[in-house]
């Protein structure tokens, strides 16, 4: 519990500065995405509800070990037994249906980046889909009284979510780096730092999260219930974190390449025209 409520505490901290960040302009002049609004809905509403299943998730320890700890069978059976309290039913839920957010936020990044391409959107939104559909079902499943532990769907569940993030993350990188080499076919001399620079930090901000996950599959398939509930009771924070330090990077302009605008080397001549020229920002805008 202690570890989930300083990654929560983290989680709260990045919650913060995400919402004044998306407030006022980046530091390097560019313009705050268009979609603003609907950044911040998401950023309140998976911190609400990643607070009350901390929160519940906090209340219940104290029923273990305080309110209950003369329960027959001890703190033990009350630990084996959690899904018999609704306090649990609502951690669960609400944990679920944050994850259900912060997933849709990577397959629009993801759509976005490939203009919705119908063989990138039908597998991804198929895969989405999957997930909803066994998380209702573990949710059902838990709301009978079962043991978390012995709810088999669980690792199937998990295991979509770590694939649609490593997909995700596959299919950025793949196009952003695409997106690199054409412009550099174009322009001999154009910097393509900041593609690095956002390939860098898609990477590094799904790395963690997907380490945790497969740590928090295998600890489950192995039935190591200690592991296993040290990852639960964090894993929804280690994914929030990463999907706000993204935000926040953006909204405040450091996804740009340290001194990118400042060492930009002149563009060189083209007979080259385009209809109509995107900003490096609406490139940010869409992660």
């Amino acid at each position: 519990m202690l570890l989930g409520c300083a990654t929560y505490g983290i989680f709260f901290l990045l919650t913060v500065q995400c919402c004044l960040a998306l407030m006022r302009r980046p530091q390097h002049g560019g313009k705050i995405a268009n979609n603003r609004p609907a950044l911040v809905f998401y950023v309140i509403i998976t911190f609400v509800l990643r607070t009350l299943s901390v929160s519940a998730n906090a209340k219940y320890t104290e029923m273990i070990w305080i309110d209950l700890r003369n329960a027959p069978g001890g703190p033990l059976a009350l630990i084996e037994d959690e899904m018999a309290y609704p306090i649990n039913i609502l951690a669960l839920s609400t944990g679920h249906v944050q994850e259900w957010f912060m997933q849709a936020l990577l397959l629009h990044r993801c759509f976005a980046i490939w203009n919705w391409a119908k063989y990138v959107t039908i597998p991804m939104i198929t895969l989405y889909l999957a997930m909803i559909g066994l998380s209702v079902y573990i949710q059902v499943e838990a709301s009978t009284g079962i043991a978390f532990y012995d709810i088999n769907i669980e690792p199937a569940y998990l295991g979509i979510q770590v694939g649609l993030n490593v997909i995700y993350t596959i299919l950025v990188a793949y196009r952003l780096l695409d997106m690199r080499r054409k412009m550099k076919e174009i322009v001999e001399q154009y910097d393509s730092r900041l593609y690095d620079t956002l390939v860098l930090i898609i990477v590094e901000s799904v790395m963690a999260y997907t380490i945790f996950a497969i740590v928090f599959i295998v600890a489950f398939a192995l039935h190591l219930n200690a592991i296993t509930t040290i990852c639960f009771l964090s894993i929804g924070q280690v994914q929030g974190i990463a999907q706000l330090i993204i935000i926040i990077r953006a909204a405040t302009g450091r996804s740009y390449a340290h001194g990118y605008w400042s060492t930009r080397p002149a563009r060189a001549p083209t007979t080259v025209a385009f209809a109509e020229e995107e900003s490096t920002d609406d490139h940010i805008a869409r992660l």
